[in-house]
């Protein structure tokens, strides 16, 4: 595993290659595995390679906190398409703070009680770190458009029937009456939603279920935050 000389233009091409679909080196989140890629590159890959340059830019802008990005930092060879040997150097891969230190030791080395002291008050201190890292959320802002029956529906009615719909992830936004017709109005309506907590069918449901006032609903728009 590897992406070649990652100095070189031939390692960067291998670099974007490999990013095309990826958001990160492993998995869905920043982590020490993108921390290692990073500092094996001696700066921003040419706007040509789009996705690469990218990935560097939003990589650089964790600078102040890649000392707690999950993860245990590898080596360089450990990353990237099977195919592919690494060379870039394994000095590619020191790290400038506190993430050169080797947190768990070597096996064929002796240690001395301070050495053995030291490295966990390290180890304790990283998790530590890792601890109090507030987990990312994934957040959508999503635009609503609800239909009454017709024009003799009392839409203020409508509008708080929605909004007593509560939910742990969802919070309400602005609002506003939008003509459709004939005198008729459809209540546009703003709300954020965390994902692993809030869909567009449980909205959906609930919002029908005012069948009364509500025709029916639709996404009008879907943005991921």
């Amino acid at each position: 595993m590897g992406f070649g000389d990652l100095k070189s233009p031939a390692g960067l091409q291998v670099l974007n290659d490999y990013l095309a679909d990826k958001s990160y080196i492993e998995a869905y989140v920043p982590s020490q595995a993108d921390v290692a890629v990073f500092e094996a590159v001696s700066g921003p890959p040419p706007a040509n390679l789009c996705h690469a340059l990218c990935w560097y830019n939003h990589i650089k802008s964790y600078e102040k906190e890649k000392a707690s990005l999950p993860g245990v930092k590898k080596a360089l060879g450990k990353y990237g398409p099977v195919d592919v040997e690494d060379t870039t150097g394994s000095g590619a891969t020191d790290s400038k703070d506190d993430d050169d230190i080797d947190l768990f030791g070597s096996d064929d080395e002796e240690e001395s009680e301070e050495a053995k002291r030291l490295r966990e008050e390290r180890l304790a201190q990283y998790e530590s770190k890792k601890a109090k890292k507030p987990a990312l959320v994934a957040k959508s802002s999503i635009l609503l458009d609800v239909k009454p029956w017709d024009d003799e529906t009392d839409m203020a009615k409508l509008e708080e029937c929605v909004r007593s719909i509560q939910a742990d992830g969802l919070v309400w936004g602005s609002s506003k009456l939008v003509p459709v017709g004939y005198g008729i109005k459809k209540l546009q309506i703003q709300c954020v939603v965390e994902d692993d907590k809030v869909g567009t069918d449980m909205l959906e449901e609930q919002i029908t279920s005012f069948e009364d006032y509500v025709q029916s609903m639709d996404v009008a728009a879907f943005n991921k935050i």
